[in-house]
């Protein structure tokens, strides 16, 4: 079963993706479970030792988070960009990282940047600190506060032992 699904995870998940994408005609369904088997097959020597997922459905969770926080995100940014006499104060952050894994620093990155009205930019020499420019910056400690709390933290909990 390993050798036909080596990453059975990612699977799952191009195939979802995929049927979101396209919708969930049976054609669709056919040729994104082809896909989900025939991606993981071709690219799984490639990729380099990342923690495994040790609580999926706290990964669920997370990723329900995600895009709940995106959606409403992007009301925030379009109620700022629309209104009139906007007054945006765009800032810089430097976040400090508690977690060491490239992986799930790269998660982390990854979220902030697709979560609209931020950006993560790079991460220190020494990778403990992550650049982001936030679009509105009102406080930075309620903004390293929200990423700590609501990404940082629950990504540790995902790939705790």
């Amino acid at each position: 079963m390993k050798r036909l699904f080596p990453m059975p995870w990612h699977s799952l998940l191009l195939l979802i993706v995929w049927l979101l994408l396209n919708g969930g005609s049976f054609g669709h369904l056919i040729l994104g479970s082809i896909l989900a088997v025939l991606i993981p097959l071709l690219t799984h020597r490639y990729v380099s030792g990342h923690p495994p997922i040790r609580h999926p459905w706290k990964a669920v969770r997370y990723i329900r988070r995600l895009l709940w926080d995106i959606i409403v995100a992007n009301v925030e940014v379009a109620q700022r960009v629309l209104a009139p006499n906007s007054t945006l104060k765009p800032g810089w952050v430097a976040y400090p990282l508690q977690v060491t894994d490239p992986f799930q620093m790269t998660l982390l990155a990854s979220t902030i940047s697709l979560t609209p009205g931020t950006v993560s930019v790079e991460f220190s020499e020494d990778r403990r600190w992550l650049y982001v420019h936030a679009l509105h910056l009102d406080n930075t400690e309620e903004l390293v506060d929200f990423i700590r709390r609501r990404y940082e933290q629950p990504l540790q909990e995902i790939f705790a032992c």
